[in-house]
């Protein structure tokens, strides 16, 4: 009994013991105040989100990637039922088909009527001269000069066919890209390289025109929102050097810049997590992690995740050593 009590015991102590190093070696991780030149803010990691969505209504009839899934740009994630779109499709290139071939006989038509026009202005060439000479009737001069305006007159006609052929050819093809580009679309491409969020329908599902069916989050572009107050907030330089360090991975500060400085002061956001801080004027900084960083850790980055952001005021300020990145 008294050896089952003093096991109790020792396991309880041995979790305190452990409770009290890790929350030691926490402590010791902390910024030991920060040096001058430099300011920080509380923020959280935050990821630009782009959906996936159709551009015409149909009915779902793939959709591959799972939430938590990586996805590359271009990549086809879904795709919309296309039978359809495709009757419709063989449909315009038969037609298509059939006014290539009668563009083909109009212009055929063009080359009899041009030589039926030099015949016709031959003939009528030769009556001239033998009209001249006494051999044949003037009406035959006549007969010959209506024949050669009728000549002129099935040029005509032929020519103008030839337009109209070639116009319901260039509709018939129009029409053709038109239904090619709709059966593309049925086809839902990854617009960006990034991690499945969200999945917003299910294959058997109709989409309307617009209708979204998946989230992305875009892992290249993540940052950090902080804010500052005026004194501070105005010696920070767009695309001066910063520093993240994010709650879970205390030891791992991460190479970032300044991007984003707002021109305007406004009361901070209810997340701020102090109550005086949210009472005051601050200006919003955005501070972006290095996408060479973000490429090789983009298992371990995710949106939502809390931490700390470090900016210089002072150019020169030096990093102190828990803020130090290896070939920084």
């Amino acid at each position: 009994m008294n050896r089952a009590r003093f096991g109790k015991i020792l396991i309880f102590a041995l979790l305190v013991a452990l409770t009290a190093a890790v929350a030691y070696f926490l402590y010791l991780q902390r910024p030991a105040g920060l040096p001058a030149g430099l300011a920080s803010g509380n923020g959280r990691l935050e990821a630009t989100e782009v959906d996936v969505a159709t551009k015409i209504a149909g009915r779902l009839a793939e959709l591959g990637p799972r939430e938590g899934d990586l996805v590359e740009a271009g990549a086809v994630v879904a795709r919309l039922d296309a039978d359809e779109l495709r009757a419709q499709l063989r449909e315009a290139e038969a037609k298509a088909a059939q006014a290539r071939k009668a563009v083909d006989e109009s212009r055929a038509g063009v080359r009899k009527s041009r030589t039926d026009v030099a015949l016709a202005g031959k003939t009528l060439k030769r009556s001239e001269s033998l009209v001249e000479k006494g051999f044949i009737s003037r009406s035959r001069l006549d007969a010959d000069q209506t024949g050669m305006e009728g000549a002129m007159a099935g040029m005509d006609q032929a020519l103008s066919r030839v337009d109209e052929a070639e116009a319901a050819l260039a509709a018939a093809v129009a029409k053709v890209e038109s239904l090619q580009a709709t059966v593309n679309d049925t086809a839902l491409k990854a617009p960006i390289s990034g991690r499945v969020l969200y999945r917003l329908a299910e294959p058997g599902e109709v989409l309307a025109a617009g209708g979204k069916a998946l989230t992305l989050v875009d892992l290249s572009d993540m940052y950090m929102t902080i804010y500052l107050p005026t004194d501070k907030a105005g010696q920070v330089a767009l695309n001066s050097e910063a520093r993240i360090v994010l709650d879970a991975l205390p030891g791992q500060p991460i190479p970032a810049l300044v991007n984003f400085v707002a021109a305007k002061a406004q009361f901070t956001p209810r997340e701020v997590e102090t109550r005086s801080e949210r009472e005051k004027l601050m200006f919003r900084i955005k501070v972006k992690p290095d996408p060479a960083w973000l490429a090789a850790h983009r298992d371990l980055a995710k949106g939502g995740m809390p931490g700390v952001a470090y900016v210089r005021l002072d150019a020169g300020a030096p990093w102190p050593a828990n803020l130090q990145v290896s070939g920084k």
